[in-house]
């Protein structure tokens, strides 16, 4: 028998990523690329032929969005676009709704229409941060914000699609790349002497690196013995938490990144004061317990997430490096 040329030797299954612009999607094309799943088309909505930048405005358009999913035809959607300006949220309500509510409604119908599954990004602003303990998935979400509210109503939509879908829900999400906590505080931290932080926000700051791996192992997980399929998320449908392991203060997660990234100006070390929400305000309420359980995800898929600072160390000598 001839050896199977390389069209039929190879999985023809494709996947999606929208949002490969962004922090996330940006890690998690290479991640898929580099990690076991090879042979993949991989395909990112910002690289289509359609050349469209996927930013919140242009996901707002699910007329196209629509179009290039039906021209694409994946087999799997990856959303990794969002609308995460928290604050500004709170008077472009509508826009966060659009971009947050609806173009993930439209995903998943369309993602249904081809037989395809999706998987979706979310937050832990969907909690009011109320809870004692570590979130579980199934506890009532209550978001307090604008942007909490626009996550949540994405993440209902999907579920009532009823098409196969992973949920995965992270927290203060960081990289290089975008703007974020990580990088504010590296940034002050290297031009001012003083910085005021909340304390009474707890968390796990969690690098987009650490989400794409994981998000790549997962699928590799569920290709089983046989990658001639697209990943079967049937099986496992639903929501799952996915962040770094441990938490902290954003104050203290600040102290780390001052101690390890070289904060200071003049040779002199950035002093940071610790604050209360309270006195330090902002248009978006943040809830203050971000903490979510991770047994489900280590229980499902078999991941055990770095800690935080674990993930922080990494970062941060990259950003030395310039990597």
């Amino acid at each position: 028998m001839a050896a199977p040329t390389p069209d039929t030797a190879l999985p023809h299954w494709k996947i999606l990523v929208i949002g490969a612009n962004g922090q996330v999607g940006w890690e998690l094309l290479r991640a898929l690329q580099t990690h076991a799943i090879l042979g993949v088309t991989v395909r990112s909505a910002g690289q289509a032929p359609a050349g469209l930048p996927w930013d919140a405005l242009e996901l707002s358009d699910t007329r196209a969005l629509r179009e290039i999913v039906r021209r694409l035809r994946p087999n799997l959607i990856v959303n990794a676009a969002a609308y995460t300006a928290v604050d500004r949220a709170e008077t472009e309500e509508a826009l966060a709704l659009a971009v947050n509510a609806e173009a993930p409604a439209v995903m998943a119908e369309e993602a249904r229409r081809l037989g395809a599954s999706l998987l979706h990004y979310s937050t832990d602003y969907v909690y009011d941060g109320e809870k004692a303990d570590p979130y579980l998935e199934d506890d009532p979400p209550r978001p307090l914000s604008a942007y909490g509210r626009s996550k949540l109503a994405g993440d209902r939509a999907i579920e009532a699609s009823g098409v196969p879908h992973l949920i995965l829900r992270t927290s203060w999400v960081y990289g290089l790349r975008s703007r974020n906590f990580v990088r504010a505080i590296l940034t002050a931290s290297r031009e001012k002497p003083e910085l005021r932080v909340v304390a009474d926000q707890w968390g796990a700051a969690t690098w987009c690196r650490t989400i794409a791996q994981a998000t790549a192992h997962i699928l590799a997980h569920r290709l089983g013995a046989s990658p001639l399929h697209a990943p079967d998320l049937a099986a496992v449908t639903g929501t799952y938490h996915l962040c770094a392991s441990g938490a902290d203060s954003r104050f203290g997660v600040a102290q780390a990144i001052v101690r390890l990234g070289g904060g200071g100006s003049a040779g002199t070390p950035c002093r940071l004061t610790p604050v209360t929400t309270a006195e330090y305000p902002m248009p978006a309420v943040r809830p203050r317990n971000s903490r979510l359980s991770l047994a489900k995800l280590e229980r499902t898929f078999g991941i055990r997430m770095p800690s935080w600072e674990t993930a922080l160390v990494q970062c941060l000598a990259k950003e030395r490096q310039g990597a």
